[in-house]
């Protein structure tokens, strides 16, 4: 009988917390805030997406005619290849059949992308006027993360200081001195890469500049508070 005894207290312990929890009232004097603050800041990063496609009745020789476009595109992209300022690398290769209306193959379709991003604008642009075996399907500009992080702590303390200032002007319009903040999240976030839409693109390209005209534009980077603060007397 003694286990049975000290198991029955032990449950009875355990049980205790719970029952209080549920017989506290609810908090009082609580008010729940939310504050934001932006930065605008240039984007400081291209994206430029080159595409080709060929087509043919045999799929070797279409696929040695996409190769043969990706390698001299390629080999000029090389030629401005950065680390940390401009990075190149070959995107989507596909080749797949072309089928006649009564069901069999009648030819072979293919295309290829290569993909250049950095933050050297003025060295992209002008490579897209060197590349002559590909057009441009793509153009965005975003920032880097480099910017973004050097942004970020700078619009999150904005923020935080106007959730601090809401809160404090919240305690005293109830009629409190004081405050003490209870919960509190972060959260931030940034538009997505803005893009040239691609006929604009391949009009851009088809110019007799031989760099492509770009304007990079600004980014707004908000960050927001969110949270709720106990109210309370000096």
């Amino acid at each position: 009988m003694p286990t049975l005894r000290a198991a029955a207290l032990a449950l009875v312990a355990m049980a205790a917390p719970a029952l209080r929890a549920q017989t506290l009232p609810p908090p009082q004097n609580v008010v729940s805030l939310q504050a934001s603050a932006t930065v605008e800041v240039a984007k400081d990063l291209l994206s430029v997406t080159f595409g080709v496609s060929r087509d043919g009745a045999d799929a070797a020789a279409v696929q040695g005619q996409l190769k043969q476009a990706v390698d001299a595109a390629l080999a000029e992209a090389r030629k401005i290849a950065r680390p940390g300022q401009v990075e190149v690398q070959t995107g989507n290769f596909s080749l797949y059949p072309r089928y006649s209306p009564k069901g069999g193959i009648n030819g072979w379709q293919g295309s290829a992308e290569l993909l250049v991003e950095g933050k050297d604008i003025t060295a992209i642009s002008q490579l897209t006027g060197r590349v002559t075996t590909m057009t441009i399907s793509h153009v965005g500009f975003s920032l880097s993360r480099e910017a973004r992080e050097k942004v970020d702590a700078d619009v999150t303390a904005q923020a935080i200081a106007r959730f601090r200032a809401r809160a404090d002007f919240a305690s005293r319009q109830f009629g409190f001195g004081n405050y003490s903040i209870r919960e509190v999240s972060l959260s931030s976030n940034e538009p997505p890469p803005g893009a040239v839409p691609l006929m604009r693109a391949q009009a851009l390209r088809g110019g007799g500049d031989d760099s492509l005209p770009v304007e990079a534009g600004k980014a707004a980077v908000t960050a927001t508070v969110s949270g709720s603060v106990q109210m309370a007397p000096k």
